[in-house]
């Protein structure tokens, strides 16, 4: 996409810009490069035309012109205005964009936009940053040199009124007659990109609404300082790791990033401007300041409030009140049905878990299994050992009967019905433990893709708005699918098809999660109690000289049954 950047320059020397756009310069400080020779280094490829001089004698004849009118001559006048229109790097390869091409759209370009000025064109092939970009420099001097003739803004821009139809702008004497300044204003600006624009669609170039302003304004003031700033943190960080130091930090942001980030967490969730200033206060101690409709965000590190317009068009109040009425929207439609199914999931599995609630709390014993002496080969080569066995057997016994009589075990039968019930139980419990870990897991997976929706929405919305959809996509395919990925999931989770409130998952969780460590308790405490009993019944029939493998059999008939009091 072709862009347009402007720069007004108050430097008096001329052959500075001569100079830079010929040779060599170092991208950082701007300063030449030079040789070992100490000469200055020509560019590899650059394409110079001269419109109304000759390029190589621009400074001396701007010179000759300010002199002759009188004109820059004093300290803060500007004295040129450079122009820098930057294409798609993509346009080289897929619209066979050439330096040479390109020269001549802005040869063309200033021939209609900067009449009856003296103007250098030059063509870069190399990038900034190495970034591959074909790039057309346009330096004029602001004084003009020829008159222009006379006529309606729109007449002398045809494309002005495909802009505004409406309007019939006149210019003024100082637009066209010679010896008077070039001035740059709003209209003429908007014209400029309109001119870009045209020349693009004609040339099939990847291109952008020049004339919409962006979501995110970022001043080519504030990329430098970027820049800088990413270089010096970069090089503390290395100096950090050779001394043996982690660095916390390794991308630098700018305060303005730091605003803007700040800023999209908030609205997200945010349902009106005082739930909105209070997210900002609290969490990013940033101030939020609003006069007559205007938001203006006071960063922690500053004094001085900086303008959502300076931000971009996401960090204004239109955009802003549209979200926070979505965002209210959204929740209150959503959110009961949300509530009422976490309602239904957590009390089902209250219901399953209840039963198992009844034997979960009791005092757990130290009773343990009685030793059969006649298994036992340690206990048969040692008589020291078996006499310590049987004491031990008794002490058990003693403990086994002790715990039959406080629970109110008559039969032996009632005490193997007793375990049956908490095997039961346990299996209940085990059972709704699952349910709820299901239920965790389908909301953790939800959580997760709405916020990999929401972190990917902006880019959506931009790839909606953009002009070239086809570009846009190739730049941001990862974000985009992304997005398209975690929505086709979130409507198939959902029953109604509605995206789910982010607010409303994480109140699920917190309920699933706390249900979850109860009935995880109550797992535990029915695994103790029923490895317990097991104990018992075995020690009962060691006791009762009992097969335990019997016990089925005897359920079904009651041959042979004896009472437990016989040994009590």
């Amino acid at each position: 996409m072709a862009i347009l950047k402007h720069i007004a320059s108050k430097n008096s020397d001329y052959g500075e810009t001569q100079r830079y756009l010929v040779f060599q310069h170092n991208e950082y400080t701007n300063k030449p490069l030079m040789d070992t020779d100490g000469k200055l280094i020509p560019r590899k490829e650059y394409y110079l035309n001269g419109l109304n001089c000759d390029p190589f004698t621009f400074d001396v004849e701007c010179m000759e012109l300010n002199a002759k009118y009188h004109k820059n001559q004093n300290f803060n006048e500007i004295k040129s205005h450079h122009y820098i229109i930057s294409f798609d790097p993509k346009d080289a390869k897929e619209n066979g964009l050439t330096g040479e091409k390109a020269q001549q759209l802005g040869v063309e370009f200033a021939q209609k936009n900067f009449p009856g000025h003296q103007t250098l064109i030059c063509t870069h092939t190399d990038g900034h940053n190495k970034s591959g970009n074909i790039h057309v420099h346009i330096v004029i001097n602001s004084l003009r040199k020829y008159d222009v003739k006379s006529q309606d803004l729109s007449e002398l821009f045809p494309s002005f009124s495909t802009f505004e139809p409406e309007r019939k702008l006149s210019l003024r004497p100082c637009d066209f007659r010679a010896g008077y300044k070039h001035h740059l204003t709003k209209d003429y600006l908007k014209q400029l990109k309109l001119s870009i624009m045209d020349i693009c669609e004609r040339e099939h170039l990847h291109q952008v609404d020049l004339q919409k302003e962006a979501d995110q304004k970022i001043t080519d003031r504030e990329y430098h300082a970027g820049r800088r700033g990413q270089q010096k943190l970069e090089s503390r960080n290395r100096q950090m790791t050779n001394d043996g130091i982690t660095p916390r930090r390794t991308v630098y942001q700018t305060q303005k990033d730091y605003l803007r980030t700040a800023i999209d967490e908030a609205v997200s969730t945010a349902k009106d401007k005082d739930e909105f200033q209070k997210i900002l206060s609290e969490k990013y101690k940033i101030s939020l300041r609003i006069s007559r409709g205007r938001f203006s965000y006071l960063h922690p590190d500053r004094t001085k409030p900086v303008t959502g317009r300076m931000l971009g068009v996401h960090y204004q109040e239109n955009y802003l009140s549209e979200k926070f009425f979505q965002n209210a929207n959204t929740i209150s439609s959503s959110e009961k049905k949300n509530v009422a199914a976490a309602q239904n999931l957590v009390s089902s599995c209250t219901e399953t878990a209840a039963n198992a609630l009844e034997t979960f709390l009791f005092i757990q014993t130290d009773l343990q299994l009685v030793t059969d002496l006649q298994k036992c080969v340690k206990a048969q080569k040692s008589q020291a050992y078996a006499k310590k066995i049987k004491l031990a057997n008794l002490q058990q016994m003693a403990k086994t009967i002790a715990y039959v009589q406080e629970h109110g075990y008559g039969t032996r039968e009632t005490l193997f019905e007793r375990l049956s019930e908490v095997q039961k139980q346990f299996r209940f419990a085990k059972t709704a433990l699952q349910e709820t870990e299901q239920g965790l897991k389908k909301i953790n997976e939800q959580i997760h893709f709405t916020g990999q929706y929401l972190a990917n929405k902006g880019i959506y919305r931009q790839y909606l708005e953009s002009g070239n959809k086809k570009f846009f996509r190739q730049e941001h395919s990862a974000e985009i699918t992304l997005y398209e990925e975690a929505r086709k999931i979130l409507k198939n989770i959902s029953d109604d098809g509605r995206l789910p409130s982010m607010k409303v998952l994480k109140a699920e969780k917190e309920k699933l999660t706390a249900l979850k460590h109860a009935q995880y308790e109550s797992c535990r405490n029915l695994r103790i109690c029923l490895k317990e009993l097991k104990t018992v019944c075995s020690n009962v029939d060691t006791i009762l000289g009992s097969d335990p493998s019997s016990h089925s059999k005897e359920q079904k008939t009651t041959k042979n049954q004896k009472q437990i009091s016989d040994i009590t």
